[in-house]
């Protein structure tokens, strides 16, 4: 299969797989045909999803059963109007009907926006007027559904209410009674390949989120991620921790790796509990695993050694920085070296940890070669080695396959990151003498103290180090004399949340001082019951900032 969409597949290095790799990228390029029907022609039989959940139900769907049950989502689809362009939200979990409906979503063109569960009523009511949603597939569990209903008044483009169960509401219509006296499908003619196909809102840590828009030719990015990244091939049996409502899922849930002809694992649980997930490792066998790296600190509290998991025999790091701390420990406890990968909800994987590097930990690892990725000071100039920049990906000459389109009804924003020939990531990194890159943060986040830049992901990394820190966040505060301070926001652990106070300030002062140069630790020390979070989990620093101006 993979073999149809790149120059090569194998690669002896490196410098072999950044100096030759290439994407062929075909007309009219769509995944659910030239991928999930593809392969059910080849081998219908093979295990596309093994689908379990939390009550100890367990399906398992061959690539044969994906074309047969996205075919008839997509003839329902149909059947009510929804055809090329119209945009339709799925909040549907980890619930198998997520990867029928997106695929058949493909298949007929409409435009496929997967959210959180943890949605609002006004959030919805913003989605749904922003990108004039025309119909919602949900999961019929009473808090999800009572938001979408109280939406409706608010949001005229929304025309259909669509339950997968298991309840159905008034006025909703049965997913798997209407699939099933759907017609037989009839394939539309193909999309062109920048069409739009995928649409994120963008969970910014100010304002409302932006629109995140990929086209068809998306998917073909994510052979980096699934192939090249993840190492997977068609043994694999691999499952990334994820919500199909964030980017991660595309990352690691669907598109590179089906390519790549893994099986998909999927756990569908309502809340993460470490040893859950590690009996279903154990059970199930699974080979590949992608995570945040708190889900492993999680893990290793837990205690590895209770379980057999002797069946895994790759683990990948995602969706926050990696703190040396966590990698030394897995690393020591499993043999496992954890492989980090890097990007946004606007690329593929970007930088990463790629089967051939040796692993540092705490690097992000080497660039993606589909992606022309450099690093250049405020105003465009490329930095030396050591030196912090921000990371770019040139889209000049030719625009890189996988990275998004724009904006979605945004030109402003749009042209904000797109400039000089490349996207802007806002993110600033280091590159080292041997090629590898260093995160320090996001622009807006680096600290500015008499002549130092002080990322906080690196003071971060040091104070979890700390056994009273639980979580934690470095943001900057003015300082007459400096221009700014470090200021540590931590949660403690439950051992010592009742040492608060000025004697565990300095011990945790003189801890970072010893772990990481001196000049970085926090000469301001807050002690908190929680962070303030943005509803993807991501620690907000911009209210901590903006609460400090209060003060």
């Amino acid at each position: 299969m993979i073999e149809r969409f790149v120059n090569r597949v194998e690669f002896s290095s490196y410098e072999d797989f950044k100096d030759n790799f290439k994407i062929i990228v075909p007309e009219h390029f769509n995944f659910g045909y030239d991928v999930v029907d593809a392969w059910a022609e080849e081998q219908p039989n093979k295990v596309a999803l093994c689908w379990t959940n939390d009550k100890g139900e367990h399906i398992d769907f061959t690539f044969a059963d994906i074309k047969r049950e996205t075919d008839k989502t997509a003839a329902f689809f149909q059947s009510i109007g929804i055809g090329k362009g119209d945009m339709v939200m799925l909040i549907l979990k980890r619930r198998y009907e997520f990867w029928i409906s997106i695929i058949a979503l493909h298949k007929i063109g409409a435009i496929a926006i997967p959210a959180t569960y943890l949605l609002t009523n006004k959030d919805i009511i913003y989605r749904c007027n922003a990108a004039d949603i025309k119909a919602i597939v949900a999961v019929g569990e009473e808090v999800i559904t009572k938001h979408i209903d109280d939406s409706v008044a608010e949001s005229p483009s929304l025309k259909y209410r669509i339950s997968v169960g298991p309840n159905i509401p008034e006025g909703w219509l049965d997913f798997h009674k209407e699939v099933e006296k759907a017609p037989t499908f009839v394939a539309p003619a193909r999309n062109n390949n920048d069409d739009l196909m995928l649409l994120y809102f963008t969970s910014g840590t100010t304002g409302h989120p932006k629109m995140v828009v990929h086209t068809y030719t998306y998917p073909l990015g994510h052979i980096v991620t699934g192939k090249y990244w993840h190492n997977l091939n068609e043994q694999s049996l691999h499952l990334t921790v994820a919500d199909t409502g964030w980017a991660k899922c595309a990352w690691g849930k669907l598109y590179g790796q089906w390519i790549s002809g893994a099986t998909l694992f999927v756990y569908d649980h309502a809340k993460f509990n470490p040893a859950d997930m590690l009996k279903i490792i154990e059970k199930y066998k699974v080979n590949s695993f992608c995570a945040p790296p708190t889900v492993f600190r999680f893990m290793m509290k837990e205690g590895l050694e209770k379980y057999d998991l002797s069946s895994l025999k790759q683990c990948f790091i995602a969706g926050e920085p990696l703190n040396p701390v966590i990698y030394e420990d897995f690393r020591r406890e499993t043999g496992i070296k954890l492989m980090e990968g890097f990007g946004q909800t606007e690329t593929t994987v970007s930088i990463a940890t790629f089967p051939w590097l040796e692993p540092k930990p705490g690097s992000m690892g080497k660039p993606n070669p589909n992606f022309q990725i450099d690093l250049v000071t405020p105003d465009g100039q490329p930095v030396e080695e050591g030196e912090q920049g921000e990371v770019i990906i040139r889209t000049e000459p030719t625009r890189p396959v996988g990275l998004f389109k724009e904006y979605y009804r945004n030109p402003e924003k749009t042209a904000e990151v797109f400039y000089d020939g490349a996207y802007h990531t806002g993110d600033i990194a280091w590159r080292d003498e041997d090629g590898y890159y260093w995160f320090v943060g996001r622009t807006d986040d680096v600290i500015k103290s008499s002549g130092y830049r002080i990322g906080p992901f690196e003071v971060e990394s040091a104070l979890l180090t700390h056994p009273a820190v639980l979580e934690c966040a470095i943001t900057g505060v003015p300082d007459e004399i400096r221009g700014q301070v470090v200021k540590a926001t931590i949660v403690l652990t439950k051992e010592y949340k009742d040492k608060a106070g000025d004697e565990l300030v300095k011990e945790i002062q003189d801890h970072v001082k010893h772990t990481t140069a001196p000049y970085k630790y926090p000469r301001v020390v807050e002690f908190v019951d929680e962070m303030p979070k943005t509803i993807s989990g991501k620690i907000k620093r911009s209210e901590i900032r903006e609460e400090d101006k209060k003060r």
